[in-house]
């Protein structure tokens, strides 16, 4: 290619060169200004699950937090559906601009990916982890009339008369489900799953005698728990929950090492600026801190887990991994 020759040129390329670095100058600038001022407008925290729920109690308690704390705006937007998959993937595919975020949990960020042959998103790819926020344990109950008190009960009656117990979960793949799975698994015991779309029914069957036991979180069921309606076998944390101090851990009761919780954390599209996932982590660090909110999740039978962004990004990872296993050993498929 000749050399530039024409007296001119040489000061229009020098001149074009110094307005493309203003140009870039200044969306930064812009770009830094927007992140300044964020949030200058409500914040969308969609939540996987129906109003009313274990989850959606969680979300509303923390989130009106962080919005008195922060002087922040945040609506609740309940999308509920395929378990959990429909809420998680519409905050997957919202602008990166940090006023989409969704509560997930363990069911939909790390059970699903295996047990959904075509989850629309990919959890450590289209999701920027901002921090969990609790934990709950599940717990397995009876009903108030049922013979069984302890779990070393249940577990003679299953191995004289294998699968003549049943159990419900609030559905195939959840994790109630595997953590069952995982109990029979660890005890050498077969029971036989029933399976319910959602947690109402089946503590309506429970107390009404249709089925034996069921294993849910502690938030559905720790009113029927408390109302004298249900009686609690065992709680899957590894430590006794506050709220049921007199109920022993599947681990005491036996089985050493055993853990099966609900976890819930906050996150946003990929993408989210790093500063703004900073601010949300420590907005949201500050609200679970708080002595009120730890008081009013205990009641519901969770307890507040802080983490950095990077810390819940490997709890997310690390549990892909070890639910797809129970996944894949249970045959547990959702098409």
């Amino acid at each position: 290619m000749p050399a530039i020759r024409h007296p001119g040129a040489k000061r229009r390329l020098v001149l074009l060169a110094s307005a493309l670095a203003a140009i870039g100058t200044s969306l930064a600038s812009t770009q830094a200004v927007a992140q300044a001022a964020w949030p200058s407008r409500p914040i969308r925290l969609v939540v996987p699950f129906p109003a009313g729920g274990g989850t959606d109690l969680i979300a509303r308690e923390v989130a009106n937090k962080v919005a008195t704390t922060q002087g922040w705006s945040i609506i609740i937007d309940n999308k509920p559906g395929s378990g959990g998959n429909l809420g998680v993937d519409a905050a997957a595919k919202a602008p990166a601009d940090g006023y989409t975020l969704v509560l997930g949990q363990t069911s939909n960020l790390a059970i699903n990916p295996t047990l959904y042959p075509k989850l629309p998103y990919k959890p450590e790819k289209d999701l920027a982890p901002v921090g969990l926020v609790a934990q709950a344990p599940l717990v397995l109950v009876v009903a108030a009339d049922s013979p069984y008190k302890t779990l070393a009960e249940v577990i003679a009656a299953a191995k004289a008369k294998p699968q003549a117990l049943n159990y419900a979960s609030s559905g195939n793949g959840t994790v109630a489900h595997l953590a069952a799975e995982l109990l029979q698994k660890q005890a050498g015991v077969k029971f036989t799953h029933v399976p319910y779309k959602g947690a109402a029914q089946g503590s309506t069957d429970l107390i009404g005698g249709q089925i034996q036991m069921y294993m849910s979180s502690v938030p559905t069921l720790i009113g029927y728990i408390k109302n004298g309606k249900m009686r609690a076998i065992a709680v899957t944390s590894q430590q006794r929950t506050a709220d049921l101090p007199n109920v022993p851990t599947v681990a005491e009761s036996g089985y050493k090492g055993f853990e099966a919780v609900t976890w819930f954390g906050v996150a946003g599209p990929d993408g989210l600026p790093k500063e703004v996932v900073a601010r949300l982590n420590t907005a949201f660090n500050q609200a679970i801190g708080d002595a009120e909110v730890k008081k009013k999740l205990a009641a519901q039978g969770a307890e507040v887990r802080s983490s950095t962004p990077e810390q819940f990004g490997a709890l997310i990872g690390s549990e892909i991994v070890r639910w797809g296993k129970v996944v894949q050993e249970s045959g547990a498929r959702v098409d």
